[in-house]
């Protein structure tokens, strides 16, 4: 779905694009596409001199759930002293908290097409737990304890 994007950021950046087709939830649940982005993003670090690119010049990029997979994998990566270190990472709308799903983020864009915000809820849940069945329980933000929410409220909170 994305080789043609792909194809122009290479072009357009005089760049090597390594695009990674992961598993897709609800077949495979988290971890799977998770697995799948590090496998890829470490055999491409671990073999830079086939590929002839400068280790100094690697990017991970991602959109929507591909923005969370490439958060992840660089945050995996981040502490590796054994493999070249990552220049930067792009994230597009990417999903990065499932804390609270009524943030004013959420609430401002609640209704923008393509992902509504029950949309994303859905599809976080599918690739998290591979159903949807507390999809209202998670958009009142009943999933969280409140001990939990208070820890995290400093990152996570509309202040």
């Amino acid at each position: 779905s994305h080789e043609k994007i792909c194809q122009y950021i290479a072009k357009e950046s005089d760049s090597l694009v390594v695009s990674v087709g992961y598993r897709l939830a609800p077949e495979h649940k988290y971890p799977a596409a998770y697995e799948d982005c590090l496998s890829a993003a470490l055999h491409f670090l671990q073999h830079l001199q086939r590929y002839a690119v400068d280790p100094a010049r690697v990017t991970v990029c991602g959109d929507s759930a591909g923005g969370n997979l490439a958060a992840a994998v660089s945050q995996t990566l981040a502490g590796r002293s054994d493999l070249p270190r990552l220049r930067a990472q792009i994230l597009i709308y990417p999903g990065l908290q499932a804390l609270d799903f009524n943030l004013p983020s959420y609430q401002q864009n609640r209704g923008v097409p393509l992902l509504f915000r029950e949309r994303a809820v859905f599809y976080s849940l599918q690739y998290v737990q591979g159903d949807a069945s507390n999809l209202e329980e998670v958009l009142e933000g009943c999933h969280i304890p409140p001990d939990m929410r208070l820890k995290y409220s400093k990152w996570v909170s509309p202040d």
